[in-house]
C-alpha cells in the first residue's frame, strides 16, 4: 500500500488549521492566521509518530501531548482555566468536525439491505472532504453562538407568595419596559398557571404591545430573588392570559429589574 506522505501531512495541516481557528474564534482568543498556522504545524508533524514501533496506549499519549503543545503555541498559556478551556473546545471540535465526516462519507459510500451494510456509493475524497469540513464547522459554530446567546438570557427566579415558595426559570426580554405609572417599578410577566393561589385585589397596569394593549392584573412582591443579580425589593408580577411560547419559560424579565 502507497501512503503518500506529502498528501497525508496536508489533510492533517488543514484540519488542525481549521479546529484551532474555530477554538479562537468561539472563544474569542484573537488568535492570528499564523498563530493558527503554527499550531496546525505541531499538528501535522505528529505524523511521523506513525512510522515509530508504538503501541496504542503510547501513541494515544502522544497526541494528547501534541494537542497540548498545539493549543500553547497558538493560544500561549494565561492561567490554567484559560488553557483547559482551549484544549477542551479544541477536542470538541474535532469530535464535531469527525463525526459529521463519518456521518456524510457512510451517507454517500453505503448501502442498506435490512441489517447489513455494504459498500456501493461514491467514496468522498480529499477534496470533497477539505470543503466540507469549514462548512461542518461553520454551521457548528453558528448553532452553538445562538444557544450561547439565548442561555445567557435565562435567569433561575425565586420569590415567596402566600408563604408558597416558587422556583421558576425566566427569559430577559429587553423589550419588556413595563412600570408601574406612580412609582416607577418594574413588572414582570407569569405564566397565569404558575401561581396556586388566585389573587386578591389585584393592582392594574395599563400596557401597550404591538397590536394589543389594555390593563394588566398584578400583585406586589416584598422581595424577589435572581440567581447571577441579586435580590430585588418591590416588584410588581402581572399575568399574562396567554402562555409564554418558550419551552421551560415561566416568567419574562425586563431590563429594568436586571439594573437595581
Amino acid at each position: 500500500m502507497k501512503v503518500y506522505l506529502d498528501l497525508v501531512f496536508f489533510i492533517n495541516f488543514g484540519f488542525d488549521f481549521l479546529l484551532l481557528l474555530s477554538v479562537s474564534y468561539l472563544l474569542k482568543r484573537g488568535a492570528t492566521i499564523f498563530s493558527c498556522m503554527k499550531g496546525a504545524l505541531v499538528g501535522a508533524l505528529s505524523i511521523f509518530f506513525l512510522f515509530l514501533p508504538l503501541n496504542s496506549f503510547t501513541l494515544f499519549l502522544l497526541k494528547i501531548g501534541i494537542s497540548i503543545i498545539m493549543t500553547l503555541t497558538t493560544f500561549h498559556f494565561q492561567n490554567k482555566r484559560y488553557f483547559i478551556k482551549n484544549i477542551v473546545y479544541l477536542y470538541l471540535n474535532s469530535i464535531v468536525l469527525g463525526g459529521g465526516l463519518y456521518f456524510l462519507n457512510i451517507q454517500f459510500a453505503t448501502k442498506q439491505k435490512g441489517l447489513i451494510f455494504f459498500h456501493d456509493g461514491i467514496s468522498m475524497n480529499v477534496w470533497l472532504l477539505l470543503i466540507l469540513s469549514p462548512i461542518i464547522l461553520y454551521f457548528y459554530i453558528k448553532q452553538l453562538k445562538q444557544l450561547k446567546i439565548n442561555y445567557a438570557s435565562y435567569y433561575q427566579v425565586s420569590f415567596i407568595w402566600k408563604k408558597k415558595k416558587y422556583q421558576i426559570t425566566a427569559f430577559l426580554d429587553t423589550g419588556n419596559q413595563i412600570q408601574d405609572p406612580y412609582f416607577k417599578h418594574p413588572v414582570l410577566l407569569i405564566n397565569p398557571d404558575v401561581l396556586k393561589n388566585k389573587i386578591q385585589s389585584p393592582i392594574y397596569i395599563p400596557y401597550h404591545a404591538v397590536g394589543k394593549s389594555g390593563m394588566l392584573s398584578c400583585f406586589l412582591l416584598d422581595k424577589i430573588h435572581i440567581e447571577g443579580v441579586g435580590d430585588r425589593k418591590k416588584v410588581l408580577v402581572g399575568i399574562l392570559d396567554d402562555k409564554i411560547r418558550m419551552d421551560g419559560i415561566e416568567m419574562i424579565l425586563g431590563t429594568k429589574v436586571l439594573e437595581g
